[in-house]
């Protein structure tokens, strides 16, 4: 047998004979060159017309002699049909009786394009297929062929069809191709983390792994190469986790040493420029499953998995290769997120602008969304705090003015300061020590500011009463004051959530008005907060709320003092508590209170969720509150939403948590009536006694800790009762499903004025940018009255006028800012010729400053602040005024103002913006 000899298979086999029964006239004997495949079946049948077969035997000799035997046998056997010989006996040598038997009456020899065709139903084929370097491809072609067979293609069979046929179904990638979806890298590395994936294309002949990596690599990138070369080394479960150590070789990480060392990993067949390839789509693959795992169900933790297996492996590669140094900044890998908050740990020993840099370089991580989110929040608080350190020390001047503070800033100083004492359980002991450090340092300013607001509050407490608040909000006097103005236009519904600080609320309040359902109300342009009775415990201050008057008392009194609150002011009124909430089997919510909040009933809804938690909870659970983990809230805002009443979310008194040593006990003392207030005639260290008219135990005297570390009662998660700020601020939260819910004079209270400024710091805020030039002065022009603007801008008909103001004689010279730099271009009055009722100038420019100061981001009710307060007027509908904006901004489509966050918050993009507007380049 020569070497030329070509080998067959049963696939082949029938491909030849089904292209070839056509022409056999009667005649059974077909001859081959060439050579039937060992283990091959002897009999089986081909397909010769509509559903008709045909019976085949197959049998292989080197002789003359042996094609005659093997005849003659098949002529004795019965129900014999058609033999096919394969042979490589020369034609010349047969005899001419055999010859007479045989198809074609000669020896046929096999064309596997014309076999290619068949399968495919093709017309043609590709004539590339015909010549080097794709010969091999037809035999590839038939012998892969699956058992349903080649999809039909009718026309000519391309090289790409024909190569996107075969690698689908070679390397089991066929899904990747419906659609005729071209393969890429994504498509590779998944492959190579199969199950017996790489081993298939290791068990494919020399030729044909050649050809399909050189089709690959022209397809998918020069990376495809490199991944086989890995799955034919045997490392194709690796290939992800390799490329992410091939990027040693980009950027500032490329050494000389990293080099050798990848190689040592890679082997001598890849080059750099293809390590670098590798390296950028591999990184551009872990992006897209990293932004799958940033989802819900079970495909996106599917891809949290793979993620998370595959960072884990490269780091332990890393680690084997010695190159965990050179990988230190990596982006993917838990090594690299680590590198980093030991950075911020060093930063957050120096100034806030270097922590909040470094925090920034943490945030970064590709991981850090979808596996560390709880570590980056917390990292933030700490730098947070930093910036809240660095700013001038706080001081306290009254009651009124620190309980407003708390509930505007120090509140959330304490929201920070409760997650960092609970701490990162995967820390290292540097990051550990520097987040103690910033802790600790921020107690120790918070505690100065209870000692002074227990100065204040001893004082003031002597007096103070409905008839002479001092200037402040009473507990009491939250119902008259707020609710009531709210039952005007649609009765509240009023949550109580028992024991909610100003921490809490902060949280919950952002959360709530992020999303975008509900907008908060106020009528001075902050937070509502209230004083608690005292002591700040439930029996006093919560009946105090329900009540409208001081009153210390149960359940019972404080449904009644409800209903008889709201009879005085001609509203039916109902309160349930605790018992009274949940549904039967099936139903949520009881459907007595389903039924009062779909009437038009004042509804009141006592949640005791925090407070329990005080009392059994442990202490990381008091740390981050969410809407979801306040039991039954979710349900009872959707409730209200639904029947389109406003909310008040109220609070009773705060809480403290027990931040104390785990060996420190309870202090003992006098009188001790709670944990936190007891009797006595004398008041210790970190203790004020308190005396007057809101005090409603002990015939109006008691002595309460203003210091958070005193406890006098076995320990427990928290405590309220005492005289701190935190227990006895009381944040009150106004929330609407709809702006036209306002009461008078009330307007949206904007996220930006709700948060400290500290909160949200930058490590550059984008100044306003301006000009040494100003415009000439001039007399001002006597004022004319506008038009009447049309609905949906922001001049509207039910908007209000702001006070007019003395017109100057001389304007002073003004910085030129971008605001004003755009509004004066040729370009800006030509777009408001396209415009009906365009805002003034001024206005607009203000806009465009402030979300520029605010980094580009602004929430629709600062817009509409900003506008306003640069003399244009209060509108209820601020997106109508962002729609004009985009039509004056929004040269050619480009997108300088968009909506975003479900058309919650603008965006300005600056640089889009200074080009839209043919602005001159920004120097340095």
């Amino acid at each position: 047998m020569g070497a030329t000899v070509p080998e067959l298979d049963q696939r082949v086999i029938t491909g030849l004979l089904t292209t070839r029964l056509a022409h056999t006239k009667g005649r059974r004997l077909v001859l081959v060159h060439g050579k039937y495949v060992v283990g091959g079946p002897q009999e089986f049948t081909v397909p010769v017309g509509e559903g008709e077969r045909r019976k085949v035997r197959v049998a292989h000799t080197t002789s003359v002699l042996g094609i005659t035997d093997a005849w003659q046998a098949h002529l004795s056997t019965e129900g014999s049909d058609l033999l096919v010989v394969t042979t490589d006996v020369s034609g010349d040598r047969i005899s001419l009786d055999l010859v007479g038997e045989m198809v074609r009456s000669q020896i046929i020899a096999v064309d596997e394009a014309d076999i290619v065709k068949q399968l495919f139903g093709a017309a043609d084929l590709d004539p590339r297929m015909r010549r080097d370097p794709w010969l091999w491809l037809p035999s590839a072609l038939i012998i892969a062929e699956p058992d349903g067979g080649w999809p039909q293609r009718g026309a000519v069979l391309t090289l790409d069809a024909a190569m996107r046929a075969l690698v689908g179904v070679r390397l089991g990638l066929e899904g990747v191709f419906e659609g005729e979806a071209s393969v890429d890298v994504d498509a590779l590395l998944a492959w190579s983390r199969t199950p017996g994936g790489p081993q298939r294309f290791a068990a494919l002949p020399e030729a044909e792994q050649q050809g399909i990596a050189d089709w690959l690599a022209q397809n998918a990138g020069e990376a495809a190469p490199v991944l086989l070369r890995l799955a034919l080394s045997g490392r194709g479960t690796e290939a992800t986790a390799l490329g992410v150590l091939a990027s040693v070789m980009n950027g500032d990480a490329a050494s000389a040493d990293a080099a050798v060392a990848l190689g040592s990993v890679f082997g001598m067949g890849s080059r750099p420029p293809e390590l670098r390839a590798y390296a950028r789509a591999v990184e551009g693959t872990l992006t897209r499953w990293i932004g799958e795992a940033t989802g819900r169900g079970a495909q996106s933790e599917e891809a949290r998995q793979r993620v998370l297996d595959v960072v884990r492996q490269a780091d332990q590669l890393a680690t084997e290769a010695h190159l965990s140094a050179a990988l230190a900044d990596n982006p993917f890998l838990p090594s690299g997120f680590q590198a980093r908050l030991r950075r911020l740990a060093e930063a957050l020993a120096g100034e806030p602008e270097a922590a909040q840099t470094a925090w920034e370089h943490v945030q970064e991580h590709h991981l850090a969304a979808v596996l560390y989110a709880k570590r980056i929040e917390l990292a933030r608080m700490a730098v947070r705090l930093q910036h809240w350190l660095d700013a001038p020390e706080p001081v306290v001047s009254s009651v009124d003015q620190a309980v407003h503070a708390h509930v505007a800033d120090w509140g959330w100083v304490d929201r920070a300061l409760a997650q960092l004492w609970v701490g990162d359980a995967d820390a290292e002991p540097v990051l550990v020590h520097a987040y103690r450090t910033v802790h600790d340092a921020a107690r120790r300013r918070r505690a100065t500011l209870d000692e002074a607001f227990a100065a204040e509050l001893g004082p003031w407490a002597q007096h103070a009463s409905t008839a002479q608040p001092g200037g402040t909000l009473l507990i009491e006097d939250v119902l008259e004051k707020i609710a009531v103005k709210l039952a005007a236009k649609r009765p509240p519904l009023v949550l109580v959530l028992d024991g909610m600080s100003s921490a809490v609320a902060a949280q919950l309040g952002e959360e709530l008005t992020g999303a975008g359902r509900w907008s908060e109300l106020s009528g001075d342009g902050r937070r509502a907060a209230a004083v608690a009775m005292i002591p700040s415990v439930t029996v006093v201050s919560r009946a105090t709320l329900l009540c409208g008057r001081p009153v210390s008392d149960g359940q019972s009194v404080e449904k009644e003092g409800f209903v008889d609150f709201w009879k005085q002011h001609r509203r039916a009124a109902a309160l349930f508590h605790k018992s009274e909430i949940a549904g039967p089997a099936g139903q949520l919510l009881d459907q007595r209170l389903v039924e009062a909040i779909a009437s038009d009933a004042v509804v009141g809804v006592v949640l005791n969720t925090i407070d329990d938690s005080l009392d059994h909870g442990q202490q990381s659970s008091l740390a981050d509150w969410s809407v979801n983990r306040v039991k039954y809230l979710t349900e009872l805002l959707n409730s209200a939403r639904g029947q389109g009443r406003p909310v008040v979310l109220v609070s009773d008194h705060g809480h403290v948590l027990d931040r104390t040593r785990s060996d420190a006990g309870p202090v003992t003392a006098e009188g001790v009536e709670s944990a936190r207030w007891r009797t006595g005639t004398a008041a210790g260290e970190g203790e004020i006694a308190l005396a007057g008219p809101r005090v409603l135990e002990n015939e109006g005297r008691v002595i309460a800790p203003w210091s958070e570390e005193i406890r006098y009662t076995p320990r427990k998660a928290g405590y309220h009762g005492g005289a701190a700020l935190a227990e006895m601020t009381v944040p009150v939260l106004v929330l609407t499903p709809s702006i036209d819910l306002a009461p008078d004079g009330w307007a949206e209270l904007p996220r930006e004025s709700v948060q400290p400024p500290w909160w949200e710091a930058q490590v550059a805020p984008t100044p306003l940018k301006t000009q040494t030039t100003t415009k000439p002065v001039r007399k001002a022009p006597p004022a004319k009255p506008k038009a009447r603007p049309q609905e949906g801008e922001l001049f509207a008909d039910d908007a209000v006028e702001t006070p007019p103001t003395r017109a100057a004689r001389i304007e002073p010279p003004t910085p030129v800012t971008l605001g004003r730099q755009v509004v004066d271009t040729k370009l800006y009055e030509h777009q408001g010729k396209f415009v009906r009722r365009v805002p003034d100038r001024k206005v607009v420019a203000a806009v465009i400053d402030a979300l520029d100061a605010s980094g580009g981001t602004l929430s629709l009710a600062a817009v509409a602040g900003a506008a306003v307060a640069s003399g244009g007027r209060t509108n209820t509908r601020p997106e109508g005024f962002v729609t004009v904006l985009t039509r004056l901004l929004n040269i050619e489509g480009y997108e300088v103002i968009s909506l975003i966050d479900s058309r919650t918050r603008v965006r300005l993009n600056r640089d889009t913006l200074r080009e839209q507007f043919e602005l001159p380049r920004e120097h340095a």
